[in-house]
């Protein structure tokens, strides 16, 4: 699949997310181009602040992977440019590439406040295509923060 296609399969996982939860979706693919894990924020519905879509992705397709916690070669697609949190679990997870939709100004690590995953100090640099289906992915933030504000 191309990045468009992956990129809807993350927005239709963020369909998954909670009623009070912010629409993030994530999708994993191996190298092989299998689908390896899909989730969607479930941090009000679980308590748990670390339960970004990214997250809960990563750590199911790390179980499903069959190859211990590395993805290398694998792709994670999410709707919402990562934060800090999910920029440093891919980068450790040793993702090959990311690849997102909406920028985030205040909080993205993946180029707008931040560049967690092209920090050279680090020891893995995946590749990054940012902007990817951004206004659908934006629409989906919109829809949800409009009317809470």
């Amino acid at each position: 699949m191309n990045d468009e296609a992956l990129m809807r399969a993350a927005i239709a996982a963020a369909g998954l997310a909670g009623a009070d939860d912010v629409p993030v979706g994530a999708v994993v693919v191996a190298a092989d181009g299998t689908v390896l894990a899909r989730a969607a924020n479930a941090r009000e519905a679980t308590g748990d602040p670390t339960a970004h879509a990214e997250i809960l992705a990563l750590r199911e397709a790390a179980r499903v992977h069959g190859d211990g916690w590395r993805l290398e070669g694998a792709t994670l697609v999410v709707t919402l440019e990562p934060c800090t949190m999910c920029a440093g679990a891919l980068v450790l997870a040793r993702v090959g590439r990311v690849v997102f939709g909406a920028w985030e100004p205040k909080t993205g690590a993946v180029g707008s406040l931040w560049d967690v995953v092209r920090d050279r100090r680090l020891n893995h640099r995946p590749d990054v295509v940012g902007g990817v289906l951004a206004d659908e992915c934006a629409a989906l933030l919109d829809d949800f923060f409009g009317p809470r504000r």
